[in-house]
């Protein structure tokens, strides 16, 4: 196998990797003002992706630096004809980090509500955007040769095509599903029982939409492996609702984790041995020849990536491993405000008994 198809699949496993599981924290985000009817609730919320959100986004830079290093070309077309949309999406995932960590910095209830806000806008945009964003890619922009090199000469609007409209729908329901069962899974109580109705809802409709986009990719290229890889991924999902409706929920994360691997690496497949289709002619097309660096460069890309990406796994499993625990409201201490004004009263209390106690006159 060349090295070209080796980074090709490596950087389509990255993706799988980012989907799976930022995929749950931007639907936890996305849920917070739906399921968390209260601030213990929210901060239970919070607190299930709280340990391992930033590790998640590590798969983005790796899938990004992978990209710069072994397909250059890839990597510069794309940022510059989708700059728009990635620039929204590094603005969203800054607002979304900085409120986890800025959230409990005070104690009154506006200033929480308004980072509630910031989590909720910073989840709900890269989950629609990175489904634009691949659809357009599946499809195929506007590419063709500018003074001897392939260049993206559309805009932001060009982007905006009702294919490409509706993949960002798919994700946005299925990351939404896919965190309203993690909830469920991390959680025990009241709220365990309201993300499982919600994720057999929005599940419903996330297998409407991600049947029809997969259906409208199919006819565009009629792809055998596509289409396998594709009915797998509606099987799991029906598969991950039904174990949702009798309790399973690990199987049920499971089956939205292998929906959305699936799914990605079937929009892959689909694409191969493109990298960026052109929708003027198919003699631009970026493939993984002519985007590619020199086999020299991916020949060390590869040595480095054997020894450290085991060493990345093991410690995010680990890491999986040791916040396994079940969180619920009662794990969430009252806040501050609350403690500081039963201290206060206690002390009126005390001071108000002790004044009584002496004689008068």
């Amino acid at each position: 196998m060349e090295l070209t198809t080796v980074w090709f699949i490596l950087i389509a496993v990255l993706w799988i990797g980012y989907f799976v599981l930022e995929g749950f924290d931007f639907g936890v985000g996305v849920l917070l003002p739906v399921l968390g009817k209260s601030e213990k609730e929210r901060r239970v919320m919070i607190n299930t992706i709280g340990p391992v959100w930033d590790g998640n986004e590590v798969w983005l830079l790796v899938a990004g630096g992978a990209t710069f290093a072994a397909f250059p070309e890839w990597y510069a077309t794309l940022f510059s004809g989708f700059y728009v949309a990635l620039f929204v999406i590094l603005v969203a995932l800054i607002i979304r980090g900085v409120a986890f960590e800025y959230r409990g910095k005070r104690p009154d209830s506006p200033w929480k509500a308004w980072w509630d806000k910031a989590i909720f806008v910073g989840s709900v945009l890269p989950a629609v955007l990175w489904g634009v964003a691949f659809a357009n890619i599946v499809r195929g922009v506007p590419i063709e040769e500018v003074d001897g090199s392939l260049e993206y000469v559309g805009n932001f609007f060009d982007l905006l095509n009702p294919y490409a409209l509706l993949g960002g729908l798919v994700t946005l329901t299925l990351f939404t599903t896919h965190g309203a069962i993690f909830i469920a899974l991390k959680t025990d109580g009241e709220i365990r029982g309201n993300a499982r109705a919600l994720a057999e809802r929005v599940g419903l409709v996330a297998a409407i939409l991600a049947v029809t986009f997969l259906v409208w990719t199919y006819l565009v290229n009629s792809d055998t492996a596509f289409a396998v890889l594709a009915a797998l991924a509606a099987l799991s999902l029906v598969g991950a609702l039904l174990a949702n409706r009798v309790g399973r929920e690990g199987y049920a994360f499971l089956g939205t984790a292998l929906t959305l691997g699936l799914a990605v690496a079937a929009l892959f497949t689909n694409l191969y041995p493109n990298v960026m289709p052109s929708s003027i002619d198919e003699a631009f097309n970026l493939t993984i020849d002519n985007a590619s660096s020199t086999q020299y460069t991916l020949t060390i890309m590869t040595w480095v990536a054997v020894v450290f990406t085991p060493i990345v796994l093991i410690y995010q499993g680990w890491t999986y491993w040791v916040f396994r625990r079940r969180l619920t409201v009662d794990d969430i201490p009252e806040p501050r405000d609350a403690i500081n004004a039963d201290e206060k009263a206690r002390a009126f209390d005390a001071e108000d008994a002790q004044h009584r106690s002496q004689p008068v006159g």
